[in-house]
């Protein structure tokens, strides 16, 4: 099941020559308030979101006129609300799995051959809008992870800076956006506050109805933080018309700290938020570009820069007089959707400099630390991958049978890709994998999952790991005035 890094590229360029999903309600219509096209699976029809909160279901290049449109649609609309709306999305897995819990135990063969279950609860998030004036609004989301958490970290620097950790529950409670956004045109908007970093086809679209397996793309993941959001300031728009429309987003925030860089998930440990207060010593500059201007496709890029990730160390004098440590961060994706069939596929590659003396100085962390010190952090990192589903109802065009969507995902991701000497790059990180499954739209925003994953370690010098998987998940609106 190995395959060299050359073809996973092949692999997923194909993909995205062809590629998307429709949009999430509760991320793009809440959280993206320009004309922004989304389109239903099951129907084809696409859905724009209009600059003043309102959007409207229609099928594009009828020759209406925007009035006529906008006029049609206005009641009918389920999206529609005038001042306020609530909604959410939330996800259960149970997973069964034939290997244990740590590849990394020391024996030869990888993860050994240990039949274990899973079940849990992966998030349940709370969006909402409120329109202070149909040109000012404001957009919050807060996040549960595994069920909420009970854990503070505090850097006591009466205390030499020593950390102090106090655990009650797992998991994670987050402000995942709290922003005010000022529309000023069609082309060109503010916005100021706690928002997504769009890096990578999964935080710019990760919410359950967008992706089809029980859990979300893992190479991304396990490169960069995911959910991605950020405290700082961004512009977006739309620009152009026709076959050459663009959606662009531009921000500064708060930069990745190179305290959490690791062995096993890169760069992805390396977001902030521990404390009260982020370091906004080196910030981070992110941009994406999106290509609308067919019906049901959009191609993407984006990109991330900081230009020292040493400088927003907890402590200044960390890493010494080490230089500058640039990261530097490039995505390509796309997505295509109709009535019959919906593509996906991203590309994500990193470059990490003066990864070799972060490496070294973290073996400098306490014992009391939050941070790893599985060493060595890559220079390099990849990830790419696709996904093709169908619906069998209108392939067989029968309306009465349920909406059944099989489908199969290929995911490759190296979070050691390239490793400088005299570092040597872990295969155990080196990971192939194959998901093929099975989902069950049961109604608008409620879908049932079932897939079976299997993995390949090493280019196949490990033991292979297997899991089949349940999964149910809703996106939707509860709450509209």
């Amino acid at each position: 099941m190995a395959r060299s890094p050359l073809s996973f590229l092949l692999f997923a360029g194909l993909l995205m020559s062809a590629t998307a999903t429709a949009q999430c309600p509760i991320k793009d219509s809440i959280m993206s308030q320009i004309d922004t096209p989304v389109v239903d699976a099951t129907t084809g029809a696409t859905e724009h979101h209009h600059p003043d909160g309102v959007t409207g279901a229609t099928t594009p290049m009828q020759g209406r006129s925007n009035d006529k449109k906008k006029k049609h649609h206005k009641h009918q609309d389920p999206d529609h609300f005038h001042q306020f709306r609530l909604g959410g999305y939330g996800e259960a897995v149970a997973a069964f799995k034939d290997y244990g819990i740590n590849r990394f135990y020391g024996g030869a063969d990888g993860n050994p051959r240990t039949h274990r279950n899973t079940i849990s609860i992966p998030r349940f998030g709370l969006a909402l809008d409120y329109k202070f004036s149909k040109n000012w609004i404001l957009s919050a989301e807060i996040e549960f992870e595994s069920g909420g958490t009970g854990q503070a970290v505090e850097l006591e620097n009466t205390e030499n800076g020593e950390y102090e950790t106090e655990i009650e529950k797992g998991g994670e409670v987050a402000i995942e956006q709290f922003h005010i956004t000022r529309l000023i045109t069609p082309t060109f908007n503010l916005r100021a506050g706690h928002m997504i970093v769009p890096v990578g086809l999964t935080n710019a679209h990760h919410e359950p109805m967008n992706f089809f397996g029980t859990v979300r793309p893992e190479g991304e993941r396990m490169l960069l933080p995911c959910t991605w959001h950020e405290t700082g300031l961004a512009a977006f728009g739309r620009v152009g018309s026709r076959a050459a429309t663009f959606d662009y987003q531009v921000m500064v925030v708060a930069g990745l700290n190179a305290n959490g860089f690791d062995r096993n998930t890169w760069v992805a440990s390396g977001k902030q938020g521990l404390f009260e207060e982020d370091n906004f010593t080196s910030p981070g500059y992110a941009a994406r570009l999106d290509w609308v201007g067919v019906k049901g496709l959009r191609v993407g890029a984006s990109y991330y820069y900081c230009h020292d990730t040493s400088a927003n160390s907890d402590k200044p004098s960390y890493y010494g007089n080490m230089g500058r440590a640039p990261l530097s961060i490039l995505s390509g994706d796309a997505q295509y959707t109709d009535r019959y069939v919906t593509a996906r596929g991203c590309v994500v590659w990193g470059n990490l400099a003066k990864s070799d003396v972060i490496s070294s100085r973290h073996g400098r962390h306490s014992n009391a630390s939050p941070y790893s010190r599985v060493t060595p952090v890559a220079k390099n990192a990849m990830s790419c991958g696709g996904e093709v589903g169908v619906n069998l109802r209108n392939i067989i065009s029968c309306p009465t049978m349920p909406e059944l969507l099989p489908f199969v995902r290929y995911e490759y991701y190296n979070p050691q890709e390239k490793v400088i000497a005299p570092h040597v790059a872990d295969q155990r990180l080196k990971t192939s994998m194959w998901t093929m499954g099975l989902n069950y739209r049961v109604g608008n925003g409620v879908i049932l999952k079932a897939d079976y994953t299997t993995r390949s370690i090493g280019s196949g010098r490990f033991n292979s790991e297997n899991e089949f998987a349940l999964g149910i998940a809703f996106t939707g609106w509860f709450l509209k005035k």
